[in-house]
């Protein structure tokens, strides 16, 4: 996959992949996406069956659809701001309370060309991550590139993290 762009085409080895691992545990898979706007959702749809494994997919690009559609805390936005470890983490039990899904992923992040703030400059992207009964975990990922380029970019580690956590 170029870092310029995304063609689904070219993550469908690892959506097959982590179609696969899903199946194998039985689970199901539902996605919390800003930056990358249901890209990630898009590219697991993208695969015929995916009905079996994949839930449902939130967009909430702005700050009241987090609040709104996945339970995210004003308070906690307005302290640590959208793109933080803490909305990631929030933004992921969020989509397990809302959806009867066994793995949750989150994404919130700065794509640009604007948006960066002291120190979150664009390319700024966090990744939460839950399994229905474990802590939430994050991470941070720093990307460099166009927005294209960075929305692909995250889609694709994305989708690597998800494949790690459903395989048994």
């Amino acid at each position: 996959m170029s870092t310029r762009g995304l063609d689904l085409a070219d993550l469908e080895p690892l959506v097959l992949q982590l179609a696969a691992a899903l199946r194998a545990r039985h689970w199901r898979v539902a996605t919390a996406e800003s930056c990358t706007g249901g890209l990630v959702a898009a590219a697991c749809t993208a695969v015929a069956g995916s009905s079996d494994w994949f839930e449902r997919g939130f967009v909430t690009y702005s700050n009241e659809a987090k609040v709104q559609s996945l339970g995210v805390a004003a308070a906690l936005i307005e302290r640590h701001g959208a793109v933080s470890r803490e909305v990631a983490l929030a933004m992921a039990e969020g989509v397990l309370r809302q959806a009867p899904a066994d793995l949750a992923l989150s994404v919130t992040g700065i794509a640009g060309p604007g948006g960066a703030v002291p120190g979150k400059p664009v390319g700024t992207v966090w990744l939460g991550l839950t399994v229905r009964g474990q802590a939430p975990r994050a991470e941070l990922l720093q990307l460099s590139g166009d927005r294209t380029g960075i929305r692909a970019q995250t889609v694709q580690r994305a989708l690597q993290r998800l494949l790690e956590a459903a395989r048994p």
